[in-house]
């Protein structure tokens, strides 16, 4: 009996040891993937002439004395002195498209867009102002650290937005 026990036990640790690399291997992706997710932004729009609207790109909050903002080999490059104003708003629309090919149940859910407005003066002294959408999951994370960074408090656009925010 008692050898019975041992048997189960050694055959339990070796499947625990076996499965110990593709699980770690299968976290880190994840945390990868997280973090991929949580960094990237679409200009939407503003006066910052080396994007146009609808481009895909990065914003990287890593330094403690700027924020980047990056579409391919263009980087744009913000102290965080220098920027004047935060803005967090929300597009809410409700899923017609969706419901009229799917299921007329997406006209109960609504679809979020979140929007962040940035106000700064660029390296030449000009004043520059960038939209950006950011996808739901990096919205705290990203207001809170540029709130930290910049001494500035987020100006929240509306009630809806402020929920999202705010909690």
């Amino acid at each position: 009996m008692r050898e019975t026990h041992y048997r189960a036990l050694y055959i339990l640790v070796n499947v625990y040891r076996a499965w110990r690399p593709e699980l770690l291997l299968l976290l880190v992706f994840a945390l990868l993937a997280a973090n991929a997710a949580s960094n990237q932004a679409e200009y939407i729009g503003g006066t910052v002439p080396e994007f146009e609207a609808g481009q895909e790109g990065k914003l990287e909050m890593g330094q403690s004395d700027l924020l980047r903002f990056g579409v391919k080999s263009r980087t744009v490059a913000i102290d965080y002195a220098k920027i004047h104003s935060l803005e967090y708003g929300q597009k809410v629309d409700r899923r017609y498209i969706e419901a009229v090919l799917v299921s007329p149940l997406f006209l109960l859910s609504k679809k979020r867009a979140h929007y962040l407005t940035i106000h700064f003066q660029d390296a030449k002294g000009v004043d520059q102002a960038m939209v950006l959408k950011i996808p739901k999951s990096a919205v705290r994370p990203t207001l809170a650290s540029l709130e930290a960074r910049t001494g500035l408090k987020v100006k929240v656009q509306d009630d809806e937005a402020r929920k999202a925010y705010r909690g």
